[in-house]
């Protein structure tokens, strides 16, 4: 298994960790065990599929939209992007963008752009922590100030920066606008629900996105110091019929890797090769080769999301 030095990137509405990249570039590095210091790149040569984030938003990111994989490919050379939200924490009042909230044509949308109103289209959403969106390429959006969330995205570094509240740069320089790239890219449907809906499980998988790209799967433990629950004079104590020697759950690696994503708590990964630690804010590489993975929640509990191609 593989931890990573995480990258920190400064932006001009907050910041961004990348924990698990293999874009040209800002490829991510092991940063312990035998493979210290060793790029993505040298474990999985050639383009490493996805790229994992943690976005905090001090203020409101700029409205953009990404190529799909053909356009990209045309005009970049590269794959498009398409990428997932779980909002982590939201501050009161955060919200943020998904889709638009009414017909446009691509001419509307160029207009709209030149006199500053393209916000009045666009559908807005309040977010809490917990909520999910999936953002199919060429799906406008835009994460809101007071929003945390971990992403995951196809690896592609392609955005086109459609309005950006007419704000500067960090160098004081206002930032490039791409309406004439985003013009071709967007999809103009308007889709009746923008949210990813789901019922929490504990202890269970919940899928929350399967696309071609990528299928991500959320799974809650509870702490081993977790409070029994009430007892009903009839009823007898029994062992948790899923928790052996701490182990709450022995996961498959699919054929190529799975990455694991700290949400909340922490626990231990162990695999019949190796283990590791994981916490909020950290992704682990797993790869197909170790079989299986169990999770061994720590006192507090561990709530993570799994990825893979």
């Amino acid at each position: 298994m593989y931890k990573f030095t995480p990258i920190l990137k400064t932006l001009v509405w907050g910041t961004e960790s990348w924990v698990l990249s293999g874009v040209p570039g800002s490829e991510s590095v092991v940063a312990e065990g035998p493979e210290a210091g060793k790029k993505i790149t040298d474990i999985y040569p050639g383009t490493f599929p996805l790229l994992i984030k943690f976005i905090d938003a001090k203020r409101d990111l700029s409205i953009q939209v990404h190529p799909d994989d053909e356009l990209a490919a045309k005009r970049h050379g590269c794959s498009g992007k398409s990428e997932m939200w779980y909002v982590i924490g939201a501050e009161r009042g955060a919200k943020l963008i998904s889709g638009l909230k009414e017909k446009i044509t691509p001419e509307d949308y160029v207009r709209l752009v030149a006199e500053d109103r393209i916000t009045e289209v666009l559908a807005e959403h309040a977010v809490a922590p917990g909520d999910v969106f999936f953002l199919p390429s060429g799906r406008i959006h835009s994460i809101g100030g007071g929003c945390f969330l971990a992403e995951i995205q196809q690896t592609s570094d392609i955005t086109y920066r459609i309005y950006d509240y007419n704000r500067p740069g960090l160098d004081g320089k206002p930032r490039q606008l791409h309406t004439q790239e985003a013009k071709d890219a967007i999809d103009y449907e308007v889709y009746p629900d923008y949210r990813t809906p789901y019922v929490p499980k504990p202890g269970a998988p919940v899928e929350l996105v399967k696309c071609e790209h990528f299928t991500t799967t959320l799974y809650d433990f509870a702490g081993t110091a977790a409070a029994p629950a009430p007892l009903s004079c009839s009823a007898s104590l029994t062992p948790d019929p899923v928790r052996v020697n701490g182990c709450a759950g022995a996961l498959p690696i699919p054929a190529e890797f799975l990455i694991a994503i700290g949400l909340k708590g922490s626990g231990v990964l162990r695999t019949a090769q190796d283990e590791t630690t994981l916490s909020a804010g950290e992704a682990v590489l797993i790869p197909a080769s170790d079989g299986s993975v169990c999770v061994e929640p720590g006192p507090d509990g561990l709530r993570m999301l799994t990825t893979h191609p």
